[in-house]
């Protein structure tokens, strides 16, 4: 359930990725979250104009005393605008939660199936941070689509995860490289065709990319029953 408003101090920043930020934060009333959930972050200017958006937790459920938020830098962005050139370790913010029910948990178990698109690889982390502490034996297979290897977040631990978790499979989809293309066919079938048939599949990402995705697993023959997916932008 989500709680109201309250305090909640920056106490670590540190870039991921060219256009993403890592806030580490600890609310004043720690608060335990599923895999997948977010919360709302509001911004209150000295005139009392307030803007507010929707983040959705990165770290691990098992470490809820304090949370990751990984924040985008988009074009005239009001929130993430903030984070990108103002926020820093010291500073304090107010948010709310946890929210949302675009969750895993490890008692669901699997095969479970990612699919995100840019930053919306973010909640999938959290997913896939939980499992690696609660329930490693589940199999799981992240499709994950970026534009170059620089911007995909978390870059590190996925490939690290990929060779040292046998039950973990990693399959990056690079759109702006020589060669590159879009999440297609004949690539879910691959991921799908890999992990076999999954009792689990959570799509996040841009609306565009969440419709092309969801359209892809259905015609491959996953039922739509078994599809979760989280939208963010236009």
């Amino acid at each position: 359930m989500a709680r109201g408003w309250q305090e909640a101090a920056i106490v670590a920043v540190a870039a991921e990725t060219p256009r993403v930020r890592r806030f580490t934060l600890a609310p004043r009333h720690p608060f335990v979250f599923r895999a997948g959930q977010h919360v709302d972050v509001r911004l209150t200017a000295p005139d009392g104009y307030q803007a507010q958006r929707s983040y959705s937790i990165g770290s691990s459920p098992e470490e809820s005393a304090r949370f990751d938020l990984l924040i985008e830098h988009l074009d005239d962005g009001e929130v993430s605008g903030f984070f990108a050139e103002v926020a820093a370790a010291g500073d304090t913010i107010e948010l709310r939660g946890p929210i949302g029910a675009f969750t895993w948990e490890a008692g669901q178990g699997g095969p479970l199936l990612l699919v995100g698109g840019g930053s919306g690889v973010v909640p999938l982390l959290s997913m896939l941070r939980h499992r690696a502490h609660a329930a490693p034996g589940v199999p799981a297979l992240l499709v994950y689509s970026a534009r170059v290897p620089e911007e995909v977040i978390a870059r590190e631990e996925l490939l690290r995860r990929d060779a040292e978790e046998p039950p973990f499979g990693l399959m990056l989809n690079l759109t702006r490289v020589p060669g590159g293309r879009r999440l297609d066919a004949a690539r879910m079938a691959e991921a799908l065709d890999r992990l076999g048939a999954p009792a689990h599949c959570f799509v996040c990402g841009s609306n565009p990319f969440v419709s092309a995705a969801t359209d892809l697993l259905v015609d491959a023959g996953v039922p739509a029953g078994r599809i979760r997916t989280e939208r963010f932008g236009g």
